[in-house]
């Protein structure tokens, strides 16, 4: 009887070492998503840098087609004085 007794207590530790590796199991795999969370959010980062640069290629371009009607003016007002 004794050591029927003993036998069972023996798997009973058995069964609580399984219940702690199953735990570490889970915290391991939530650390897995917290990582991939953050590299969401740094590929958001990224993108908003990409659309301000693009922002100010638009602002270039705008200055390039004012800079180019002044040349036609000019233009427009040297032929006036040919004329006269």
């Amino acid at each position: 009887q004794q050591q029927q007794q003993q036998q069972q207590q023996q798997q009973q530790q058995q069964r609580q070492r399984q219940r702690q590796q199953q735990q570490q199991q889970q915290q391991q795999r939530q650390r897995q998503r917290q990582g991939q969370r953050q590299q969401q959010q740094q590929q958001q980062q990224q993108q908003q840098q990409q659309q301000q640069q693009q922002q100010q290629q638009q602002q270039q371009q705008q200055q390039q087609q004012q800079q180019q009607q002044q040349q036609q003016q000019q233009q427009q007002q040297q032929q006036q004085q040919q004329n006269v």
